[in-house]
């Protein structure tokens, strides 16, 4: 831990030619004037523009610079997992390469990290600078967010962000789930999680990246990082519970119906025209797939190559 540099500023970007060089010069600027050891890692997305050639000629210029170039767009997550693998520093800090993020926060967020013992530290917009088409999905996502994570952050989607190294090692990220970071983390056993207000600017070159997509995308997200966080090595307990009580239900009813049948009303309709004896029906049937289903997920969980796989903080006296 020693050997490492203090900051690692990750960035992922797609057609940013225009910005990189004055984002460059203002993560120097900060790091020079505060004395921190640092490394810039830009994450190019598959560019179109002439980004990678920026990136090169900013690598020439300062050794502090790297990149990584994906042959096509993958997207944001992909860009954040290659740059948490590659990245050195002890404190790993993430930016949009839009220059509406500002690297001035950088000082505080560093400190936050290093000096309150903070696993993570989230960027929070509060005062924005983008459309209404931006804003108002986004106060929906936090929203639910909040709810379905217990985590009571403001700005999940902030691109602004504070990592210790341990937590960006130690976490996968695929898909769009970088949205959902500080959930990924907790999942993890991460739970100092903090939040700092932070400046947020007009974007000054290029367009915006955000698309439609995101309406649908941004909720699939939040279930699936909300339920394998909770059930990734227990599927049994959330679909066996389910199966059992539809089960339990369609049986409850099906003897209901024979009780009825045999010493109440004799007389009455046949089972199978009762109402009651499809509800029983369906509810044990249904109730037997979810139990299946929870079955087969046990047995594909124990052949995984990741089933006994945990995060350990510490040992002692152990070889």
């Amino acid at each position: 831990m020693n050997n490492k540099i203090d900051i690692s500023v990750v960035i992922p970007l797609l057609d940013e030619a225009e910005s990189l060089p004055e984002l460059h010069q203002w993560i120097k600027r900060v790091m020079n004037e505060h004395g921190y050891s640092y490394e810039v890692l830009f994450i190019d997305d598959g560019s179109k523009d002439d980004s990678w050639k920026v990136i090169e000629s900013l690598s020439d210029q300062d050794p502090s610079v790297s990149g990584i170039k994906f042959q096509r767009n993958y997207g944001k997550s992909a860009a954040l997992h290659m740059g948490f693998e590659a990245c050195k520093g002890q404190v790993v800090i993430t930016m949009d390469a839009d220059l509406q993020d500002s690297p001035d926060e950088i000082p505080e967020l560093y400190r936050m990290i290093t000096e309150e013992d903070l696993d993570i530290v989230s960027g929070w917009k509060k005062k924005r600078y983008d459309p209404i088409s931006k804003t108002i999905p986004t106060k929906l996502y936090n929203w639910a967010a909040r709810r379905i994570t217990g985590i009571y952050l403001h700005d999940f989607n902030c691109g602004l962000k504070a990592y210790k190294s341990a937590v960006v090692k130690s976490i996968e990220l695929y898909g769009d789930m970088h949205r959902y970071i500080p959930a990924i983390a907790k999942y993890a056993g991460f739970t100092n999680i903090g939040e700092k207000v932070v400046q947020h600017q007009a974007r000054k070159y290029g367009k915006t990246k955000f698309g439609l997509n995101r309406f649908l995308n941004g909720p699939l997200d939040l279930m699936t990082v909300a339920f394998l966080g909770r059930f990734g090595k227990k599927p049994m307990h959330f679909f066996g519970a389910i199966g059992m009580l539809l089960f339990m239900i369609g049986l409850g009813f099906a003897i209901y119906l024979g009780v009825d049948k045999l010493f109440i009303d004799k007389s009455a309709r046949l089972i199978s025209q009762r109402t009651e004896f499809y509800i029983a029906l369906t509810s044990m049937i249904i109730g037997s797939q979810f139990f299946l289903a929870g079955f087969l997920a046990e047995m594909i969980g124990r052949n995984a190559a990741h089933r006994n796989v945990y995060l350990v903080e510490k040992t002692l006296n152990v070889d």
